[in-house]
């Protein structure tokens, strides 16, 4: 075993891996107290929620894969919200705009995780609505210590929440100051908000009832209402470098329910590997697996450059599909997308020097509709940086820089995302990766503490793609949480924050667990990198051809190589590629073996696991 940042944890009651150690802290305690590793989640989610308000919040998204004990696959519950009705193509054109702000309320669509998180509890849960809720309560009644993170982010938005977001001032700038690194925060609003739906709730007259009666609060009662009217009444700035009112309606609320779906899956040698639908970008992955299956990936070096370059090119194929085709439509030629025989003829693709070209295939024959190419740099910024990807460059570093943590050339910290995965001792597994709602984004909602989503901006404008804009219609989310049964049994259950490079950095720790024999937390600390040959998901939807960013950690020699095949590299941080979140489970003789790892980067990420 190799040198980690932490022990790859091994028991057999259970485990919770997520984003932040005051949530996995909270997931155990579920455990804990009998609960199942979905009411372990859904607490930790919650509590997600106020401790990392940069990264996710209640007006956000999540999509959730659940494998229940002994399930033959798992299933997903989609929690990422519509566009509002109102919400077409002509109308944003009439607004005289070609690309959908990353910020303000225009590109806000109706806040899935919620939902989605009671569904979970509901469905599949033991935990009463207090139980789950009351984690969540106390860190925003009584504070949780600012990571240093939230309190920059506060810090470089202050002038924008002074100037034009006012009721942000009024939270995250208390007696007019940028909190401090280390201090405690607080969102008395959110802590009165949630304790304002648990009392609603209890005059339910069962645990199902009671959930209901939350749901009917959130999405057909006050916290509709409140929604609707700011999204009515208040004009604002956002990085169009104009204001906008924004589009959800009371009739949006109400009408949401989170979808409840089979996942999509490939067979990868002994494994088999689960994701969300063409609505998230969750079936790239499984692309990647098939054009992989017939390549020497298992025997190369895990850290070499012919690893890393084999890799990006298979990245740079797969997300041009998903560029082409991925939406929340019917017309996803998916079946074909993952078949055998199309991932031979994309293979064919692969040179031993980098493609600077956008590749999409045609499946079925049918041509490739690809949205407009901006290549970075070239789009005039305003003043403000939107969304995802974990967060964007300094100034100082190449514009292609995507690693983290740093400001954008605007001046503005992005949000990212955050992770949950969880598994009990009777064998249930569930990961999720919420996402969205950050207050850096879009002004809090005076009364309710937080910021809606901003997901909107993934659709395009332009006409004739399944991930063109239209009502009622959820954007083609990078959110995507994976699951894995190997010989048939459900095995892993993982994900990680990073916008488009979340699929790239789930990939690789999969192939290195895999193949390369790494433990879980091996495979996690091990050097990462991603490559930027890809529209980007958020404004400014920029692309940077033939960009792959390491970790300085890999050698010179490996560097060399990469660039001596055309790759236009950038050297992040050492500990700077991907958020992976993990737990494991195998059985040893007739006793379950739980594994669990955590990332290192960020220094917030954590497992527990006994």
């Amino acid at each position: 075993m190799s040198f980690t940042t932490r022990p790859e944890l091994r028991g057999t009651f259970g485990a919770v891996s997520s984003t932040h150690w005051l949530a996995s802290s909270v997931g155990m305690s579920m455990l804990e107290k009998g609960h199942t590793a979905f009411d372990a989640a859904v607490a930790a989610g919650f509590v997600l929620q106020v401790v990392e308000p940069h990264l996710n919040g209640p007006g956000g998204e999540v999509p959730i894969i659940v494998t229940p004990a002994g399930a033959a696959e798992p299933i997903v519950i989609s929690g990422q919200g519509p566009s509002p009705a109102k919400a077409t193509v002509r109308y944003f054109k009439d607004l005289g705009l070609d690309i959908i702000p990353g910020t303000g309320l225009l590109p806000a669509c109706i806040p899935g995780a919620f939902g989605a998180w009671l569904t979970l509890l509901r469905d599949y849960g033991t935990a009463e609505l207090e139980d789950v809720l009351s984690p969540a309560i106390y860190y925003a009644q009584t504070g949780h210590p600012l990571v240093p993170r939230i309190a920059n982010t506060i810090a470089s938005m202050r002038d924008l929440f002074e100037t034009h977001w006012p009721s942000s001032a009024e939270l995250y700038l208390p007696n007019g100051r940028a909190p401090e690194t280390g201090r405690l925060f607080r969102n008395l609003q959110i802590a009165a908000l949630y304790q304002r739906i648990v009392d609603h709730a209890k005059s339910g007259s069962n645990r199902e009832a009671r959930i209901n009666a939350a749901l009917d609060f959130w999405y057909r009662g006050p916290v509709a209402e409140r929604i609707e009217v700011f999204c009515a009444e208040e004009e604002v700035w956002d990085v169009s470098g104009r204001r906008h009112k924004g589009l959800i309606t009371g009739d949006d609320m109400a009408r949401y329910e989170p979808s409840i779906e089979r996942p999509f899956s490939v067979t990868y040698g002994d494994c088999e590997v689960f994701k969300c639908g063409p609505w998230s970008q969750g079936p790239a992955l499984l692309q990647m697996l098939q054009i992989l299956t017939g390549t020497d990936i298992a025997d190369l070096d895990p850290m070499g450059a012919d690893f890393i370059h084999l890799v990006v090119e298979t990245a740079k194929l797969a997300l041009a599909d998903r560029d082409a085709w991925y939406g929340d439509s019917s017309d996803v030629p998916l079946q074909t997308l993952l078949s055998k025989d199309y991932a031979d003829t994309r293979r064919a693709l692969i040179a031993s020097t980098a493609s600077m070209e956008l590749r999409p295939g045609s499946p079925d024959g049918r041509n490739a509709n690809l949205p407009p190419l901006r290549p970075v740099g070239t789009i005039p910024q305003p003043g403000l940086g939107s969304g995802e990807p974990t967060v964007t460059r300094k100034a100082s570093l190449p514009n292609d820089w995507q690693g983290e943590p740093s400001l954008t050339r605007e001046g503005a910290q992005r949000g990212d995302t955050v992770q949950v995965s969880a598994v009990d001792r009777w064998g249930n597994m569930v990961s999720a990766t919420p996402s969205g709602g950050w207050f850096q984004s879009s002004p809090v909602i005076p009364g309710l503490g937080f910021s809606l989503t901003t997901r909107g901006q993934m659709f395009w404008l332009e006409e004739g793609l399944n991930s063109s804009l239209a009502p009622s219609k959820r954007p083609r989310t990078t959110l995507t949480p994976s699951m894995v049964y190997r010989d048939g049994v459900p095995y892993m259950a993982f994900g990680t924050p990073g916008g488009d490079q979340q699929e790239q950095w789930q990939l690789i720790m999969l192939l290195r667990h895999i193949h390369g024999g790494m433990n879980l937390q091996e495979a996690i600390d091990a050097p990462s990198f991603h490559t930027d040959q890809l529209p980007s998901s958020f404004w400014p939807r920029e692309i940077s051809f033939g960009a792959v960013t390491v970790e300085s950690r890999f050698s010179d020699a490996v560097r060399a190589d990469l660039e001596g095949r055309g790759h236009k590299l950038t050297i992040g941080d050492a500990w700077s590629e991907g958020r992976l979140a993990a737990v494991a489970r195998e059985m040893d003789g007739d006793v379950q073996l739980i594994k669990a790892g955590a990332n290192p980067r960020g220094v917030q990420g954590y497992a527990v696991a006994r």
